[in-house]
């Protein structure tokens, strides 16, 4: 009754790596059970450093209904200055809670399981968004795990990409992006060092930077056409997301923390440039707009974890790949 796993990395990945259609396919049921309100999502807590303002971490504890069944939480982390040390930026880990007992019954690391419930998610809304899994040019602000793992799902999704620019600040970290897209996913790909280039033509875009607040501004950036995923939340300043038809994965938690849309919010003193979320364009209770750029920012649901984490606990656990810890809790009978 009282059992607890621990889950690792690169088990994770392992068992992501062999299942990111079925993924994709929790994410989509995740969301319309959130929809449906079967699910509790507080806000994220945010702990923050005075002595490192571009560091976090961040709680996001979630109950997720149905199948599931489950309760938990993601302490992640987001330590940017750990990648001039070669040393990636993000680190996490997931509590899974028995419904019934509220007890933990596993522990899995969560890093992988964030990429992969983030990039399932962009992708979703890509062929959400889009109607199709073809794309003349996609464009990739960003080369490192979260938009690795995009392009992975993106492939798995088998999503024809006829030309797949890369775009970085440090053309190094492009160049090798691009390299791993061309050799290991057969992706046509290219590093394009102006952003505004690696922009302009380019039917769908894709931000997973680290950026804390907006560098792209100029309201003519994208055009009708033009869809973007706005994965890193705070790349687009508030006068393209006025400009544009909005999507989020959850209004009111994509609203808080200086995200682009809630800059925009605080700019305009309203919210009417939102037209809904993924969920709803699923249903099709709301049409994708041709007269302006499309723009999805999903703030990044806990309950998004928990249908992954969960996926990866019973997976390992019937595959015989979960860590047993049988004397975990030191008391479990009431005298």
């Amino acid at each position: 009754m009282f059992e607890f796993s621990v889950i690792g990395g690169r088990t994770a990945r392992d068992i992501i790596g062999r299942s990111r259609k079925q993924i994709v396919e929790e994410v989509r049921a995740t969301y319309l059970a959130h929809e449906d309100g079967d699910s509790v999502n507080p806000n994220s807590y945010f702990l923050r450093f005075p002595d490192k303002p571009d560091s976090r971490i961040i709680a996001l504890p979630a109950y997720l209904g149905g199948e599931h069944n489950v309760a938990g939480i993601k302490w992640i982390s987001s330590f940017p200055g750990n990648i001039k040390n070669k040393v990636p930026r993000a680190s996490a880990a997931l509590l899974l809670n028995d419904y019934e007992t509220g007890y933990p019954f596993a522990c899995l690391e969560a890093s992988q399981i964030s990429a992969a419930r983030t990039a399932a998610s962009a992708v979703l809304a890509a062929e959400e968004l889009t109607g199709r899994s073809t794309t003349k040019r996609l464009t990739i602000v960003g080369a490192g795990i979260i938009a690795r793992n995009i392009l992975e799902f993106f492939h798995a999704q088998e999503w024809q990409i006829d030309d797949l620019v890369i775009h970085d600040r440090i053309p190094a970290y492009g160049q090798a992006f691009a390299d791993y897209a061309a050799g290991e996913l057969d992706y046509p790909a290219r590093v394009e060092e102006n952003l505004d280039t690696a922009i302009t033509g380019a039917d769908l875009v894709v931000f997973a930077t680290t950026a804390g607040e907006p560098y792209v501004l100029d309201p003519d950036t994208f055009v009708p056409g033009q869809t973007v995923l706005n994965v890193s939340l705070r790349d687009i300043g508030p006068e393209i997301i006025a400009g544009a038809q909005n999507i989020l994965d959850d209004i009111g938690h994509c609203m808080t923390a200086n995200t682009s849309p809630h800059l925009a919010e605080q700019k305009y003193g309203h919210r009417d440039f939102i037209d809904g979320t993924l969920a709803q364009v699923i249903r099709g209770t709301v049409e994708i707009a041709t007269d302006r750029p499309v723009i999805f920012s999903p703030f990044g649901l806990g309950v998004l974890d928990l249908a992954v984490g969960t996926h990866v606990y019973r997976t390992a656990k019937e595959s015989g790949e979960a860590v047993e810890i049988s004397d975990f809790f030191g008391e479990t009978q009431r005298w």
